[in-house]
This record gives structure tokens, sequence and C-alpha cells, in this order.
């Protein structure tokens, strides 16, 4: 679903991080902004809503590389955690070019991974994509914390199709950029073969 502009040589990706609320979706992309030159990236654009403080979205071009002459642009948003949010995700998710599911690896947020987990793959269906090939990666964050289920039981209860997963504590910055490198290369490798057909 990625957008090709062939005034400017760009092809327009869009990369959303999909979780549970307060998970680390935002502090993610923060850390990637804070860490980007500012010749690469756009503006940060802000929604706040009253019963959440992570971002509505966030809006991030990075440059990273070129397909056939032409500049990649990656596009990064988030969606808000909570269940009620639920028509403000599908609208975030249309044209959707890759996903990062930021966990929450602490033991009593396992039920709340799950239903996010459920709910983006209802979402995706009813929008016509297939969860198997949508270009995915997962997240496993806050590893620093001490009451964590195990990398094991994340896998299990969260990644049954074996998607690539990186550990992260996305506060610290540690696995951010791994994750975000990950998807990218994904989204990139499955915009080439579309270009291919």
């Amino acid at each position: 679903m990625s957008f090709v502009n062939y005034h400017t040589k760009e092809i327009n990706c869009k990369i959303v991080y999909y979780g549970p609320g307060l998970g680390g979706k935002t502090t993610n992309i923060q850390h990637v902004y804070q860490r980007t030159s500012s010749q690469s990236k756009g503006k940060m654009v802000t929604l706040n809503t009253e019963n959440e403080r992570t971002l509505f979205f966030d809006f991030l071009p990075l440059d990273l590389g070129t397909i056939r002459g032409f500049k990649t642009r990656f596009h990064l948003y988030t969606v808000p955690g909570q269940v009620f949010y639920e028509a403000s995700r599908k609208l975030i998710l249309r044209g959707v070019d890759g996903i990062v599911f930021v966990a929450d690896s602490q033991v009593e947020k396992m039920e709340a991974n799950i239903e996010s987990l459920e709910g983006l793959k209802k979402n995706l269906t009813e929008q016509g994509y297939d969860f198997d090939k949508v270009p995915i990666v997962f997240q496993w964050n806050k590893r620093d914390l001490p009451n964590v289920s195990s990398f094991q039981d994340m896998q299990k209860k969260l990644n049954e199709k074996d998607f690539p997963c990186f550990e992260a504590v996305a506060i610290k910055g540690e696995g951010v950029f791994e994750t975000l490198k990950s998807i990218s290369k994904l989204v990139l490798l499955n915009i080439k073969g579309g270009l291919e057909d």
C-alpha cells in the first residue's frame, strides 16, 4: 500500500506501532525522533487525548535508502492503546505497509497484550489485509522490570507465527533501532517484491 510520488521520486511507506496502552509505542517513536538528524526527519505531530498520556499518532518521515532510484521515506505512527479508541486504530491502520507490535512484558499485562493483538488481527482482516502477509515485527518491551514474562512465554502466547522479535527497554533506547531496522527491511523487501511482479 506504499505511495509512490513520481514528482519527488519518493516511495512513502507507513509503519504503525500497535499494542496495549502504556506499552511503549510512543516511547519508541520519541527515541527514534530524538536520535534522527534534523535533515532526515519531518515534524512530529502530536494529538493528545484527555484519557491517555500517550500520543494519538506521530508522523515522522525517515529517509532510508533507494529502490530503483526512488528515495524511501518512512512515516511512523502510533495508535492509541485503549480499547475505546478502536475507530482511531482502524483509521490509522489504513494503508499500512508494516507493523511493530509493542508488547508490555509485565506478567499482569499479558491479557492486555493478547486483547490488543486480537484487535489488530480483526482490524487488519476488516480492511482486507492478511495478517500472515503483512510485514510484522514484535517487540517485547520493559524487559528491565522485575515482574516480566519469560521470552519463551511471550513467544508462545503472542508470536505463534514466529515473526521477527526483539527484547527492548524503550525508555533507555535498548532494542528500539533494532526493531525499526527489522520492520524497515521487511517493508522494503515487500515493496521490491511488488515492483518486480
